[in-house]
């Protein structure tokens, strides 16, 4: 999907009748309003999308040889033949992201409008397009074979043909011995797709990420529960379980254990792309062999802490650079 980024106030979300703090799915004319009316703010526009969000910091992540050889990162999805289409690709080339599926012809790519305001709140506004159907292909099948770790995003589960694709390319995955990473996505989503989310999660996932929410309604559990309990549970039956729980911290589960990491200090510009951000620290941790949980939870946590004090979702290359230099000392020094 690409990303429109903006800056707003209450009373512009107030006057288009939108929710602060929630995301939208938005039809063509929905979006075409909103965009409109967006005429006149600074915003930007990116590759975005949450799963690219974490592909992108992780191939910066992984650019140089520290600590083991260049990480090589490939994405693929559903875009469109039109210029968003080619734009999102060629963004995604530009950050060492490979966008391996061809072109829907005459699809309309996907877009997420992402209006933040100043206390840092972001309202998402997200417009499938061609972005809900993801078939299962020769080029798809012959990226599953050749990957370490296949990440699913969540939001895929909305679409009951999408999730026949999902189920497929996990199992081609496990049986190329690759690691499969669960991203929950949504509280909604996964309302709406509970059963689909368990069965994938307990037939294939050895990772799974969340937020603390997400967590607590994958486990059923009330909102009174906490974040540990959640994390907890979830880890007996999913190998590596990631819970991120905002300005609070995060936590780590393995084997029935969870493992409290405290939040990296920062002033919060936008909250927009943090799980994304953090999702790659782990994926690079585990990438780069790394078996100790807390390590790899506290890297996390430092990128997440960069990507929040900026305006912007993705992770720049010198801050990437800099923690992956820092992540390799920490691991010499306790080897």
């Amino acid at each position: 999907m690409v990303d429109f980024s903006g800056m707003v106030d209450d009373e512009f979300l107030d006057r288009l009748g939108l929710e602060k703090g929630t995301r939208k799915v938005v039809n063509h004319e929905e979006r075409g309003r909103i965009l409109r009316a967006m005429d006149g703010c600074s915003y930007k526009a990116a590759a975005g999308g949450s799963l690219s969000n974490t592909l992108v910091a992780l191939a910066r992540l992984g650019a140089q040889p520290i600590g083991g050889p260049s990480l090589n990162v490939a994405m693929a999805g559903s875009v469109g033949s039109d210029p968003l289409g080619g734009f999102y690709r060629s963004k995604l080339r530009r950050a060492n992201v490979n966008f391996l599926s061809a072109p829907v012809k005459d699809g309309t790519t996907g877009t997420v409008i992402v209006l933040t305001t100043p206390d840092a709140q972001r309202t998402m506004l997200a417009y499938q397009g061609t972005s809900s159907r993801v078939n299962y292909d020769s080029c798809l099948a012959s990226l599953v074979s050749k990957t370490s770790i296949l990440v699913v995003e969540g939001y895929l589960f909305e679409f009951p043909d999408t999730i026949k694709t999902i189920a497929r390319a996990c199992e081609e995955a496990r049986k190329c011995g690759a690691l499969v990473a669960i991203t929950a996505s949504d509280v909604s989503c996964i309302e709406r797709h509970y059963d689909d989310f368990w069965d994938i999660m307990a037939n294939y996932a050895d990772i799974i990420f969340a937020n603390s929410d997400e967590a607590r309604t994958l486990c059923h559990f009330s909102s009174k529960e906490s974040p540990i309990s959640a994390t907890r549970y979830l880890s007996h039956f999913v190998p590596f379980v990631s819970v991120t729980d905002g300005p609070r911290g995060s936590y780590v589960g393995v084997k029935g254990e969870s493992v409290y990491i405290p939040p990296n200090p920062c002033v919060a510009v936008d909250t927009c792309g943090a799980g994304d951000a953090y999702a790659s620290g782990i994926l690079y941790g585990l990438s780069r062999g790394v078996s100790d949980s807390r390590s790899i939870g506290t890297l996390a946590s430092k990128v997440a802490s960069v990507v929040v004090a900026q305006q912007g979702t993705r992770l720049g290359v010198e801050d990437a650079a800099k923690l992956a230099e820092s992540f390799a000392l920490r691991c010499q020094s306790k080897s």
